[in-house]
C-alpha cells in the first residue's frame, strides 16, 4: 500500500523517530514505525486484518470507515483506505484507546 499522512506531525514521527519517542514515548514510537511499514508491505486490508499482532478492525460510529491498529496497549494507529482499489492508507491519527 502506499501511505500518505493527515497531518504533518504523523508523517515527521514516521521519519524522525526522536520525534516520536517525544510524542508517544519510546515503546510506542518503535511500534508506530513498525505499524506504519507493515501497512506499507501489505497488498490489502484483508492481510493486515489477518496479522494477529495488529488486531486490525474496522470502527464504527462516527469513524465509519476507518480502521485501527494496536500500537500498545495504551495507544492505536487509526487510518482510512483511499484510492480506486484501496491501495493508499492515509495516517489520520495515534490516538489513546478508551481515552485513558
Amino acid at each position: 500500500m502506499i501511505v500518505i499522512f493527515r497531518i504533518r506531525q504523523l508523517e515527521r514521527c514516521y521519519k524522525e523517530y526522536r520525534k516520536a519517542v517525544k510524542a508517544y514515548g519510546e515503546d510506542a514510537a518503535k511500534r508506530y514505525v513498525l505499524r506504519i511499514n507493515t501497512i506499507k508491505q501489505a497488498r490489502d486490508i484483508e492481510e493486515l486484518m489477518k496479522l494477529p499482532v495488529l488486531r486490525c478492525h474496522p470502527l464504527k460510529g462516527n469513524r465509519a470507515g476507518q480502521y485501527a491498529v494496536n500500537i500498545t496497549g495504551f495507544y492505536r494507529l487509526i487510518f482510512s483506505l483511499e484510492g480506486e482499489m484501496l491501495e493508499i492508507a492515509r495516517i489520520e491519527e495515534v490516538s489513546k484507546h478508551y481515552g485513558d
